[in-house]
């Protein structure tokens, strides 16, 4: 950090920390140093800490600015750790503008960088990177299942974990560290080496677990992807309104239609779907409309299922396209009002359970469709509610950490000194996972656990 970061990091920041304006409340926090100097101006007065407090807000020259509530929380018990006062105001616009103009006349403080508090309150110890993570995905959670994973996060389910997995390794470490050094003393142990890998063993089965579940948890922040494709004028836009419940695409018997790909996020029991209406796949001399169709092909091939629409109506109609990826593809005939008896199907090499009818235009099948997504949508999302990592930074630290522990075990009988160069390398990744990275620990675990130099 550089003297003028520093020197920035020390201001007092303030920023409204509720929803967008105008609104009935709005809350505007005030962090650092300077924090009681804000409420003394703006109240006259301090507050009893962690009580709320009835106050009318004024100017320095005696002007008032609104009624409100205010908060005063000193360091350390505050959500940023250090000195925290909070304005509840109404939430009209010239209100936020007087109050703000109130703060930035006052000496030493300044607006908030996006992400700033969060920042103050990991720099302070009073949550660490992952749970700092967590806390964005809570506040980006579209859906159930999405805010579920993430107040996981934020509690801390990762960070805790993976500091017992850091400690554990320091501990094998010091193991090794201490047949290095102190070989000599007496109370050290005996086939350290044996006994620091055994640990590290079974941290290696355990972290190696955590990654083998994490494709599910990282795909839902993101969501399951499904791509509604197939041949021009099949319905697709209007599958795409009805499953959406609203006019999303424009609908046209008119082929060719759709060009571009259009997206709907949707919440199907809990759980993160995004629908693309994709451009009509056949062959055309049309420059955009051929571009269309890439795009279409390209987004089909990286979904994580296909509905592949086709017209009921057109025997000929060829059922499914060649694809190169291995998503799984549902066949779903459509324009059920416009014939007449059963529905046959002479599709032997789709099965039965991948096959759909439906009328996207009068609702017939589309209960039934979206049954099916959802459950499709539970299985997929299943192995979510346990999992730890839900970022592929999280997954790339893992990683790093499982591997120096495997080339660890596979210096079994070599120099300690080999081997405890993998294991401070493992402990770093999973420091750097929390953010918490401190090279005090390996000597403080010798000195305690062995007794030496006393």
């Amino acid at each position: 950090m550089t003297t003028q970061d520093r020197h920035s990091y020390e201001k007092t920041i303030y920023a409204l920390a509720s929803g967008r304006l105008p609104s009935a409340i709005a809350i505007v926090r005030v962090s650092g140093s300077k924090a009681s100097a804000a409420l003394e101006s703006l109240c006259g007065r301090l507050p009893a800490p962690r009580a709320a407090t009835l106050a009318t807000l004024k100017t320095t020259d005696g002007n008032a600015i609104d009624e409100s509530v205010v908060l005063w929380f000193p360091r350390p018990h505050s959500s940023t750790g250090e000195d925290v006062a909070e304005f509840q105001v109404h939430g009209g616009r010239a209100v936020i503008s007087a109050l703000f103009d109130a703060l930035s006349r006052i000496d030493g403080l300044r607006p908030a960088e996006p992400g700033e508090f969060t920042r103050r309150a990991f720099e302070n110890g009073k949550l660490d990177l992952t749970e700092a993570e967590g806390l964005d995905d809570l506040i980006h959670a579209d859906t159930d299942q999405q805010r579920r994973q993430a107040l996981r996060q934020l509690k801390g389910l990762l960070g805790d974990k993976a500091e017992s997995w850091r400690k554990q390794i320091i501990g094998a470490s010091a193991l090794i560290e201490a047949g290095i050094d102190f070989s000599d003393e007496g109370d050290v142990p005996q086939e350290l080496q044996a006994h620091a890998l055994r640990k590290v063993a079974a941290l290696k089965n355990e972290i190696d677990k955590a990654l083998g579940a994490s494709a599910q948890s990282e795909r839902l922040r993101e969501g399951l992807i499904v791509a509604i494709a197939g041949p021009p004028n099949a319905g697709k836009s209007t599958l795409l309104n009805r499953l959406a419940r609203r006019e999303v695409a424009i609908v046209s018997p008119h082929a060719g239609t759709t060009r571009d790909i259009i997206e709907v996020h949707l919440d199907l029991d809990g759980y993160p779907v995004t629908l693309l209406d994709t451009a009509g796949v056949r062959d055309t001399e049309d420059p955009v409309e051929q571009e269309g169709v890439r795009r279409a092909q390209q987004r089909a091939r990286d979904a994580d299922l296909v509905l592949w629409l086709v017209d009921a109506s057109r025997a000929s109609e060829k059922p499914i396209s060649k694809r190169e990826n291995h998503a799984p593809v549902w066949l779903v005939r459509n324009k059920l009002d416009l014939i007449q008896g059963p529905h046959a199907s002479s599709e032997k090499h789709v099965p039965e359970t991948s096959r759909f009818y439906i009328s996207a235009e009068n609702g017939e099948g589309i209960p039934e469709l979206l049954a099916a997504l959802m459950a499709y949508a539970q299985a997929y999302f299943g192995a979510g509610e346990s999992a730890l990592v839900s970022r592929e930074r999280h997954r790339a630290l893992l990683r790093e950490s499982l591997d120096a522990l495997a080339r660890a075990e596979r210096m079994s009988g070599q120099g300690d000194e080999l081997i405890a160069e993998q294991l401070r390398i493992a402990a770093h990744a999973l420091g750097r996972l929390t953010g918490r990275v401190d090279v005090e620990d390996l000597l403080d675990v010798i000195f305690r656990e062995f007794c030496i130099g006393k």
